[in-house]
Order: C-alpha cells, then sequence, then structure tokens
C-alpha cells in the first residue's frame, strides 16, 4: 500500500495534532502527492478536507478548493487559520473590499488554500487571476454536484473540466461523501481527461445507531428520543416550516434549549440560530433541509427525522452530521403513510424530465425498503451503495428484532410475477399481475392470461409494494434505476424461488400494528470504552464556549469534543504533555494551551479540595 512521505506526516502531527491518519486517508494522499489524479467516495465525518489540505502543505504553491457552500467555505477557513494555515474564499458573500484584498493576497503569493464558489470560479477575471497565481491543486468538494444522477446538481459544476484545462491542466482530487456507480461514472467523465486513480471507502457509519419507526404520535416520540439526549447537541429535521415552528416550541416548552432554522426566518433570526449551535453547548435546531448544509459541527450527538427524508442519499447525508467525531452518536427516523404520498406527489408534480421522475421514484422506493427491512438496517443501507456486511447489532432491528412470519410463498408469488414477465416490469405492473387487476397494460402485453394473474389477491395493493420493498432490501431482487425501475431475482432470491431457502417477512409493516419500541438512553461518549471525568469535561467544554463567543467562532474551531474528552482523559501538567493529546497542534497549543492547562490544574486542586466543579474563569 501507497504511504504518504515523511513531510506529510510530519506536517499532520504539528499542524493538526494527529498522530495518524484516518482510515482511507493516506493513500489518497499519496496517491496524489505522487501526481495521479483522484476520486475519493469517503463517508461523512472520515476526514475529506485533510486529503486535499495536506497535500497543499506540502506541494507549496497555490490549491484552489471548489465548494458550492458558503457556509462550509467560512467553516474551513476558520478552522485552518485557527491552527495557522493561511487561508481565503471567494464567493457571492464577498464585498467589493473583500475580493480586492483577495486578489492583492493572491499576487503577493498570500494563501496556501483559496475556497471559490463555483459560480465565482467559472467568470473570466477569476480564471484569469487564478491562472496568474498559480494554481498547483484543484480540489472539487461535493463531486457529486456534477452529475444529474446525483442528489443535488449544480449545473456551474459542468464547467469545471474546462476550468481545470484552462488553468493548465493542474492535478486535481474530486471528493464526495455520496456517490453510488452511476454518479461515480458521471464525476470520472465531466471532471477529468484521463481515469482518475478510484479510492471508494465503505459508506459504513458504525459510530451511528441506526433507528426507524412508524409514526404513533410523533410529537411524543420526538419529546422521548430528544429527552435521552438532554443537554447534547442535536438536530430535528421536519418536512415544513410550520412543523419546524411547532416542535421547536414544543422542544422549548419541554426544557430543551431548542431553535428554529428554515428558510422562511428572518436571516438575523435564522442567522443568531445558527450561530447559537455552531458555538455553544445542548443546543438543538429544529430545521427544515434547508439547515445543515455546509455545517461542518462533528459534536452532534443525534440527529431526529420527524418526517420521512427524500431519499436514501438524503437519508445518508442527513444522519451523517451526527457523530462526526467518530464518537458514538443515535438516529431516529419516524415514517408515515402520508409523508410516503407527499414524496411521491411532489415526484410527479415536479417540472422535470419524466426520466428524473423515474429515478426519484425509484430512490424514494429503496427508501421506504429501508424504513420496512427485515433485516439489520445497516446491512440494507449498505446495500444501496452496493456494499456487504455482516448483521451489526447497533440498530432498531439488531437490538430489538422485529414482528415478523414466514414469507417464503409471498415470496414466492412475488418473484413467480417477476420471473414469468421477463423480468422486465416495475412494482405496479407485478402488484396489478398478482392482485387480478386487468389494467390496459396487464391486457396490452397479454399478461392476464399468465398462471400469477390473481394469484395474490388475497392481500392489499399496499401489502404487495411493501412485500417487494423488503425482498428487495433483504437482497432476493433488485432493481435497475436506470432500465425503467425493473426488477429481477438475485442468486439468493432464485433459490427461496426454487424452494431451496425460506425467508422471514415483516408483519407489522403490511398492516396497521402496535409501535414498536424505540432504543432507549443515549449512547455513552467514551474513547477506546474509557468515560472522561464528567466535571473536568464540563469545566474544559464552559473555557472552550467562553472562547468561542469571545472570538465568535464555532466551538469546534477552538478544540473538538475529541479533543476535549482526550485532554480529560490524558489530564496534561505541561505544553509537552498537552502536545500529545489528539488534536492539538504547535500553533493550538500556543494560542490555547495556558488557559486549557489551568483548567485541568485547578481542577486537580478542586478535586483534592472538595470544590470539583466550580466555573473556571476565561485565562487572560
Amino acid at each position: 500500500m501507497n504511504t504518504a512521505p515523511d513531510a506529510a506526516r510530519t506536517l499532520l502531527k504539528r499542524v493538526f495534532g494527529f498522530d495518524a491518519f484516518r482510515p482511507g486517508q493516506e493513500e489518497v494522499i499519496a496517491a496524489l502527492l505522487a501526481g495521479a489524479d483522484v476520486l475519493a467516495v469517503m463517508p461523512t465525518g472520515s476526514g475529506k478536507s485533510l486529503c486535499y489540505q495536506l497535500p497543499a502543505l506540502v506541494l507549496g504553491g497555490l490549491t484552489v478548493v471548489v465548494s458550492p457552500l458558503i457556509a462550509l467555505m467560512r467553516d474551513q477557513v476558520r478552522q485552518l487559520r485557527a491552527v495557522g494555515v493561511a487561508a481565503a474564499s471567494l464567493n457571492s458573500s464577498n464585498d467589493a473590499d473583500e475580493a480586492r484584498r483577495v486578489a492583492e493576497l493572491l499576487r503577493a503569493d498570500g494563501p496556501r488554500l483559496l475556497y471559490v464558489a463555483p459560480e465565482r470560479l467559472t467568470r473570466p477575471d477569476t480564471v484569469n487571476l487564478l491562472r496568474r497565481a498559480g494554481v498547483r491543486l484543484l480540489a472539487i468538494d461535493e463531486a457529486h454536484c456534477v452529475s444529474q444522477w446525483g442528489h443535488d446538481f449544480r449545473p456551474e459544476y459542468l464547467e469545471l473540466g474546462r476550468i481545470r484545462a484552462e488553468l493548465g491542466g493542474v492535478r486535481a482530487i474530486a471528493l464526495t461523501a455520496t456517490a453510488d456507480a452511476p454518479t461515480r461514472n458521471d464525476i470520472v467523465e465531466k471532471l477529468f481527461a484521463a481515469p482518475p486513480r478510484v479510492f471508494v471507502r465503505s459508506f459504513d457509519r458504525p459510530n451511528l445507531r441506526l433507528a426507524m419507526a412508524p409514526k404513533t404520535s410523533a410529537p411524543r416520540q420526538v419529546l422521548s428520543f430528544v429527552a435521552a439526549h438532554k443537554g447534547m447537541n442535536g438536530i430535528v429535521y421536519c418536512l415544513s416550516r410550520k412543523r419546524v415552528e411547532e416542535f421547536a416550541a414544543l422542544l422549548t416548552e419541554a426544557g430543551h434549549r431548542a431553535l428554529p432554522y428554515h428558510a422562511g426566518m428572518e436571516s438575523a433570526a435564522r442567522q443568531a440560530s445558527q450561530d447559537a449551535f455552531q458555538q455553544e453547548d445542548g443546543v438543538v435546531i429544529v430545521a427544515t433541509i434547508a439547515f445543515g448544509m455546509g455545517i461542518d459541527k462533528p459534536d452532534v450527538r443525534f440527529v431526529c427525522h420527524a418526517d420521512l427524508p427524500q431519499n436514501v442519499e438524503s437519508y445518508y447525508q442527513e444522519i451523517g452530521r451526527a457523530g462526526r467525531d467518530g464518537l458514538p452518536a443515535d438516529t431516529l427516523t419516524l415514517y408515515g403513510l402520508d409523508e410516503m404520498r407527499l414524496r411521491r406527489q411532489w415526484i410527479e408534480e415536479a417540472d422535470t424530465s419524466d426520466e428524473r421522475k423515474r429515478i426519484e421514484r425509484q430512490r424514494l422506493n429503496a427508501l421506504i425498503a429501508l424504513c420496512e427491512a427485515p433485516r439489520c438496517r445497516r446491512q440494507t443501507l449498505l446495500a444501496y451503495f452496493g456494499e456487504t456486511s455482516a448483521p451489526c447489532g447497533n440498530c432498531d432491528l439488531c437490538i430489538h428484532g422485529v414482528e415478523s412470519f414466514d414469507g417464503t410463498i409471498e415470496a414466492q408469488k412475488a418473484m413467480s410475477a417477476i420471473a414469468r414477465t421477463g423480468q422486465r416490469f416495475g412494482t405496479e405492473h407485478l402488484v396489478s399481475l398478482l392482485v387480478g387487476d386487468a389494467t390496459e397494460a396487464i391486457r396490452r402485453f397479454r399478461h392476464e392470461t399468465l398462471p400469477t394473474f390473481g394469484v395474490g389477491a388475497d392481500r392489499k395493493p399496499a401489502a404487495w409494494r411493501s412485500i417487494f420493498r423488503q425482498l428487495y432490501a433483504a437482497g432476493l431482487i433488485s432493481q435497475d434505476l436506470v432500465q425503467h425501475g425493473r426488477w429481477t431475482i438475485t442468486e439468493a432470491g432464485w433459490r427461496v424461488l426454487r424452494g431451496e431457502e425460506r425467508i422471514e417477512l415483516r408483519h407489522d409493516v403490511l398492516e396497521p400494528a402496535k409501535a414498536r419500541r424505540q432504543p432507549k438512553g443515549a449512547m455513552p461518549v467514551a474513547v477506546n470504552g474509557v468515560v472522561p471525568d464528567a466535571r473536568l469535561l464540563e469545566a474544559l467544554k464552559q473555557l472552550r464556549t467562553a472562547l468561542a463567543r469571545q472570538q465568535k467562532v464555532p466551538a469546534y474551531v477552538i478544540f473538538a469534543d475529541r479533543t476535549l474528552i482526550d485532554m480529560a482523559l490524558r489530564r496534561p501538567a505541561s505544553p509537552d504533555e498537552m502536545l500529545q493529546v489528539d488534536g492539538v497542534g504547535q500553533v493550538k497549543l500556543e494560542r490555547y494551551g495556558a488557559a486549557f492547562l489551568d483548567v485541568v490544574r485547578r481542577h486537580a486542586g478542586t478535586r483534592q479540595g472538595g470544590n470539583a466543579g466550580a466555573p473556571v474563569p476565561l485565562a487572560g
């Protein structure tokens, strides 16, 4: 395996304060430093940013980072400056003076990294400025935006291949957290003149506990879930602005610091909610999906969907905002038939092509299959991204099991319908065939003459749709998202169809049933199974909050939770010992080391003196 050069390892510790690379980082960085173009598909929280930030420092010169999210640019620039790296940004939030200042810095060989919005990068004056500055590396973040198959297509990204050529064909790295095979192929075709090195890390986020539940009383279910995480940072996603306001008020009344966030709010109020979430601990943001894009807060301990997400990619991206520091985090998604119908209605009424609508239908169906999965939820989620895995033991289905029955006969009926129609048809045609509904399409293909016609008349069409979703989730059938959503039978499915194996299906999602239990209690936040002293950790967090407010930066720009936890475990007594703490580099030691060492010393003294937990004044 490739290893990063010594210079990269030295800078990893001296600048960023990390002793070792996270899984997947080293081989990407080594390939890039060896001169290769790279496409890196890495899950949220795996440290994608370091894969271009560290090479930028090793290579010298200017690295241009394309990002569609102004908030993310702002946070990345803050974090880089906090560790002593010169960084700047060009986007629509820059006024004329700021844009002029950045241009002057570029002419003076100033920043090592420049974050640019794609709209700004496509301007001829920007290209000319960057060409004169001598770009060494082009990093394209959120690269799935180049693909019309992706969940967040941005037409400006289609120009990036041309822009790269105009910059002299500099080496490039494209990064994304959510790209299935069609999207990856699109990225390669549209951004690279020649095939790049492709690194696809597992989509698994084992630190996230996955849970889904049918709605019985969404307010009560959300209140119960958030109460189990009292005092922790979290996000509650809602389908509409009205529900955001309702749930924020409900949680506030229950004693939580819950703040609303949606596009209908005044800009100042929306920004105040975001700033509080970034700078303080124990804040719950109740939001539409307008919140989260570009928010790189690493210590979100839970994400709750009060309503069904848009599709699997959106679900994965939204729950991925929890636990980015690698520590345990919880997720809960509530779903109901009404919002399933609403999601389908939005797809049909959207001003998009028939092809796009068909793709979105299949992606929604895959999400519903995940909701009704008959086996480990993580296995079903990873299967969507083309991965196989063992049962995780960290989802609601692994923890509590499911209400199931021997569904072999139902599975055989469904797969017989697939087989007898040549594995060429989608769900609705097959459901009509099973229930004996002689639709125009059924008659056109003479499928009313098949032995399978009407064999499933004892169940309602909705139940058969659920059965198809469960068979998909169990890996017995596969759906082609490009070829009109047609179902095909996998090898495992043929074994069931031939009677060689049996299959259990979930009964509780076929008919209305009593509410399932939700996992109770938050996962303990620990490092290597060790829980730090709660009072020392709280004192360190108080200092961090004070510094963040004082400097008007997100709390994690000072230190991430993981760093404070490691600090509370190690209890450093000197600057040299502080440098051994995960996430403490040379610049942060110089800026904050004395203040945090003082907290540790004061805590040791108060423990001996019997006054542990006393407020710690801000040093300096």
